[in-house]
């Protein structure tokens, strides 16, 4: 079997997907022969990487949405069917962090932004993906999570939280949508050398980025393409038993 050929003319879209883990998945899925969906809150950046993608001769579009309103992720679907009517597996990696600190020094905006877009802004996606999957006979939903979501995580309180949410959402819907033809996976990266992780080692002193790059036994941060190419094997069909899973991707740290 060739594995390139798994996601071959699938229809995959991609919150968040214009920059980091996002990015580096769309373009490993073009690459593969899926058409993608771009999406991001930064149209430019959207637009841009699309037009990177179709001149390595990929199949792509791009697509403005805020994932914390519920209109936006609406007709960020509909966006989708307009390129092609089944939309086969959406990833939805859009996402925020905050900066490291003690749980009473994180104001409560920041709390509730990262409730928000972590997992409200999922739950969005998921409901409007299930309605569309129910109808047209299944699909793939590919949360990503984070392995604050599993384990404890000092410092990072709100974001773990958010994220201990995804993984709730994704096994109980895997449950209930089994049946249906409907796969509900998580992706559980720990520190991955993204735009979002580099924005927080850039605030640190130097013993800060020392703990951060060497929390996990390979002493190294994850890069995008890593985690983009467990997402692809996620999206292809070699995949297919596995629903309500958390795929982790750590570099040993929860060994």
């Amino acid at each position: 079997m060739n594995v390139a050929a798994n996601v071959q003319n699938k229809h995959i879209l991609i919150t968040g997907g214009g920059s980091g883990i996002g990015a580096a998945s769309a373009k490993v899925l073009c690459e593969r022969g899926a058409l993608v969906g771009v999406a991001d809150l930064n149209l430019d950046n959207a637009k841009a990487l699309v037009e990177e993608l179709k001149q390595a001769g990929g199949k792509a579009y791009a697509v403005a949405v805020d994932v914390t309103d519920p209109e936006q992720v609406k007709a960020m679907f509909e966006t989708a069917y307009s390129q092609h009517e089944k939309v086969d597996v959406v990833i939805n990696n859009a996402g925020i962090d905050h900066f490291p600190a003690p749980l009473t020094e994180v104001d409560d905006a920041m709390f509730m932004k990262n409730i928000q877009v972590n997992l409200a802004g999922v739950w969005y996606c998921m409901k409007n993906a299930l309605k569309h999957m129910t109808a047209t006979g299944g699909g793939h939903i590919i949360n990503i999570a984070s392995v604050a979501g599993l384990r404890s995580a000092p410092m990072i309180s709100a974001y773990s939280a958010s994220k201990h949410g995804v993984i709730g959402l994704t096994k109980s819907a895997a449950v209930e949508y089994a049946r249906a033809n409907i796969r509900i996976n998580a992706v559980c990266p720990s520190f991955v050398d993204t735009p979002m992780v580099q924005g927080v080692l850039s605030k640190l002193d130097e013993r800060g980025q020392k703990g951060i790059v060497g929390a996990n036994p390979m002493k190294r941060l994850g890069k995008p393409e890593e985690i983009a190419n467990a997402i692809a094997w996620l999206c292809s069909d070699e995949s297919s038993f596995m629903t309500g899973q958390s795929v982790v991707l750590d570099g040993g740290m929860l060994a």
